[in-house]
This record gives C-alpha cells, sequence and structure tokens, in this order.
C-alpha cells in the first residue's frame, strides 16, 4: 500500500470541510484517497466503494484521526465486508475523541500553556510564544506518524492496538502534569505582573479579560484553545513591555 506520507500530510487539513452533517468525514475521505489508490488496479468495484465509504460521517479527535484512517485503509485491503468497516468507523469515534481529548486538550495544551506563562514570568518573555508552537506542534506530529502507522498495521485490531499502546499511561501523567503546570503559573504570572507594572496591571488583566470577551463572541467556535492561549501571550507581553 503506497501513498502513507500524503494521507499524513492530508490529515492536517481534515479539518478543512468540516460540516454537520458529517463532521470530519469528507476531510478523511481526502486522506484515504492516496492510501486506497492501489486498490483501483486490484479491485475498482471495492475501490469505488471504499471512497465512498471513506467520506461517511466521522468525528474524533484531529490528532488521532490517523488511527481510523490507517486502520479502515488496511481493512479494505484484507477485504473486510464494507459493513464491518463501517460499523468500526462508527466504534472508533467515541474512544478517538474521549483519548484525543483527554490528551491534548486536558492534558497537553493546557500543560504547555502553564510552562509558557511561567516562562514568561521568569523573564523569557516573547520567546515563550514560539516555543510552545514548537513543542505543541512537535507533539502532534509525533502523534499523528505513529498514529497512522498503527492504524495501518493494526488494521481491524485497532481497538487492540490502542488499548495497549502508550497513550493510557500518557494520559494518567498529562492530567497532573497540567495542573501542577496552570497552578504554578498562576501565582507567578500574578507577582510578576502586579510587581512588574503596579496599578496599570489591574487595567491590563481588565483589558485581557475583555478582549477574550469580544473576540469569544466575535469569532464563536472558531477561537481554539491554542489561539486564544496565543492572544493572551501576545497581551500580556504588550502590557509588560508598553506600560510604565
Amino acid at each position: 500500500m503506497n501513498g502513507g506520507w500524503r494521507a499524513w500530510l492530508r490529515l492536517f487539513a481534515v479539518q478543512g470541510t468540516w460540516n454537520y452533517e458529517r463532521m470530519l468525514g469528507v476531510g478523511m475521505g481526502y486522506a484515504a484517497e492516496p492510501l486506497l489508490e492501489d486498490l483501483k488496479t486490484v479491485d475498482p468495484v471495492r475501490h469505488t466503494e471504499a471512497v465512498v465509504r471513506s467520506a461517511e460521517f466521522f468525528n474524533c479527535n484531529p490528532n488521532l484521526a490517523g488511527l481510523a484512517l490507517g486502520a479502515t485503509a488496511r481493512a479494505e485491503y484484507d477485504a473486510v465486508p464494507g459493513a464491518q468497516i463501517a460499523r468500526l468507523r462508527t466504534a472508533l469515534c467515541s474512544p478517538l475523541g474521549a483519548l484525543g481529548d483527554q490528551l491534548f486538550w486536558a492534558g497537553l495544551v493546557p500543560l504547555l500553556v502553564g510552562a509558557a506563562l511561567i516562562g514568561v514570568a521568569l523573564g523569557a518573555a516573547w520567546w515563550a510564544l514560539p516555543a510552545f508552537l514548537v513543542v505543541y506542534n512537535l507533539a502532534r506530529v509525533a502523534t499523528g506518524v505513529w498514529a497512522l502507522r498503527t492504524g495501518l498495521d493494526a488494521g481491524m485490531a485497532v481497538g487492540n492496538a490502542i488499548a495497549t499502546s502508550w497513550m493510557s499511561r500518557a494520559i494518567e501523567r498529562v492530567g497532573p502534569a497540567a495542573g501542577f503546570s496552570i497552578g504554578a503559573a498562576i501565582p507567578l504570572v500574578s507577582a510578576w505582573y502586579l510587581e512588574a507594572i503596579g496599578w496599570p496591571a489591574a487595567l491590563g488583566a481588565i483589558a485581557v479579560a475583555l478582549t477574550g470577551v469580544a473576540v469569544t463572541r466575535w469569532f464563536g467556535a472558531s477561537l481554539t484553545t491554542v489561539r486564544f492561549t496565543l492572544l493572551a501571550l501576545v497581551l500580556l507581553v504588550l502590557f509588560r513591555w508598553v506600560l510604565p
């Protein structure tokens, strides 16, 4: 089976065609196309059916979508009945959504947010912003590569591959680490902010809060955790430099 790297690259755009009818389905179909290309010469009828199945309803955390993509593509080449593949896709939605949310949105992201805030408070200034992005994206890329390879290797046994993988241990550790990071960041940032600029700090805090409310109302669901974090860090650094 060829097209693995092209499929992996396309997974970065898996949410590009998100919609309420199929959620990530169309994006998954776009990412699956390179993997299913060889099937066209082996079994053209099966290829057509596989392409249609790959774009049906699907939803999970996008960072773990490669597990489902690889597993279903492998199942197509293994001539698993279409109805069974459809059931596998449906069964993977909830666990991959829950695991990905715990690992990234409730774990890694707040851990890195806290670390970036601590860095700003300890004098890292704007360097905390690119460091946050680099570490987050390295983790995202590594997870994406692992997810697609694991799915392709496991096929219909992807559930067992997930259960015996590193993810459960990582989730157990990243949660407390995230709590510690945010817990340490709050007093450090508060002390640094108040000591650095005195009373104007109150105005800065109010400005950050009002900006958060405004952009949340303006952008709605498109304002992700990462985007809001970057905005808050930028405002924090700007107030630290601009106000006397």
